[in-house]
């Protein structure tokens, strides 16, 4: 789907705050309302747009401590795969999942209030796997945080 510089404009908008009202959406761009509100929804039905979220302040949340982990497995059958993504799925505490190219095989995101609250997930994920490698990094400092995609590349 192109997206043309209104489409981008309106994403940049949401993105930054989702819960403003389509008028002022449509008055920044430079459209009227109901031309930017069909361009949202065209968004949100194509899937560009999959949802609209409230965004929660770790630390308030106290789960402040950030841990990237790094996978690496013996296994690599597709049935191991997918009994293995979907039961790290499972773990509300993994924020986020990849399966990497290079020496490692998984990197987590991982969230937690402390390092024992770390260990907890760590022993879930020995349990439910045959893993070669599992190692932590724990973050010292977040340095940049944004959920906000570029929207440049789009179009």
């Amino acid at each position: 789907m192109p997206l043309d510089s209104f489409d981008r404009k309106i994403l940049d908008l949401l993105q930054a705050d989702a819960t403003l009202p389509v008028a002022e959406i449509a008055e920044r761009v430079g459209l009227s309302p109901s031309p930017c509100w069909r361009r949202i929804r065209r968004l949100e039905e194509e899937g560009v747009i999959r949802r609209r979220v409230a965004l929660l302040d770790a630390a308030r949340m106290r789960v402040g401590v950030t841990v990237f982990v790094t996978i690496r497995t013996n296994r690599h059958s597709m049935e191991w795969a997918e009994r293995f993504c979907r039961a790290v799925s499972e773990i509300p505490e993994v924020l986020e999942f990849h399966r990497m190219s290079g020496s490692v095989d998984y990197l987590l995101r991982v969230v937690v209030p402390d390092i024992a609250a770390y260990d907890g997930v760590y022993k879930r994920l020995i349990e439910m796997a045959d893993l070669f490698d599992v190692s932590s990094s724990f973050s010292m400092e977040q340095i940049k945080y944004t959920t906000a995609l570029p929207t440049g590349y789009a179009g």
